[in-house]
């Protein structure tokens, strides 16, 4: 599990393509310094295993299919990343639950600067904005941000937006994000466990009709 705060800015080094898979290799000294083989590292929000590290860096797996879902598949070497280490047991929750697993990939539509701070505005894939809503949480390649303006319910382009202050801005990627972009987005996992909940507790159309 991690929370969404990055830790540290990576720079991919290499890509070294096997069939379908790909080995990314990112020099991050930090988040190696305690790296061990099969560790999990957020990399843009996507949760990848450790495969082999030193002290400058570390090597992960991405299966096609997290190219498929994910930005990472448009990863270039000498491209950027946001990197998160897992929250260990008893670490505090800074950001929110972000649980590494890709729901869907949108696109900066545009950003405002208001001086010191940014507004972006980033598409929303249709099936997810039903568990968006303004004040809420929502993760953007990796960073934990809360989303500040919702497209009305019934839009057919659905969006959000999300305000940056200068901290956000200059500890990760989304402050060189350009219009067009790409990112990985990761709603609320509370959000569709409500949604679950719910469902299995409504009632089944027979038993709506012998209520009548």
């Amino acid at each position: 599990m991690f929370t969404g705060i990055v830790e540290e800015i990576g720079t991919v080094s290499s890509l070294t393509h096997d069939g379908e898979n790909v080995d990314i290799r990112i020099e991050a000294p930090l988040v190696a310094s305690d790296a061990v083989h099969g560790a999990s590292i957020a990399v843009n929000g996507v949760c990848l295993t450790v495969v082999a590290h030193d002290a400058a860096g570390f090597t992960a797996d991405v299966m096609g299919e997290t190219l498929d879902r994910s930005s990472l598949g448009a990863l270039r070497a000498g491209g950027q990343v946001n990197l998160e280490r897992a929250m260990p047991a008893g670490g505090r929750l800074a950001g929110h639950i972000v649980q590494g697993h890709v729901d869907g990939v949108g696109t900066l539509l545009h950003r405002d600067s208001h001086g010191k701070w940014d507004v972006l505005r980033f598409s929303l894939p249709s099936e997810l904005a039903k568990y968006v809503v303004e004040k809420g949480s929502i993760t953007i390649d990796g960073v934990s941000l809360t989303v500040s303006a919702v497209s009305p319910a019934d839009a057919e382009d659905p969006w959000f937006e999300v305000s940056l202050i200068p901290t956000t801005l200059k500890l990760t990627t989304l402050g060189e994000r350009a219009q067009g972009d790409r990112v990985n987005l990761e709603v609320d996992v509370l959000a569709k466990y409500v949604e679950r909940a719910l469902a299995s507790r409504a009632p089944s159309h027979n038993e709506a009709g012998r209520g009548q």
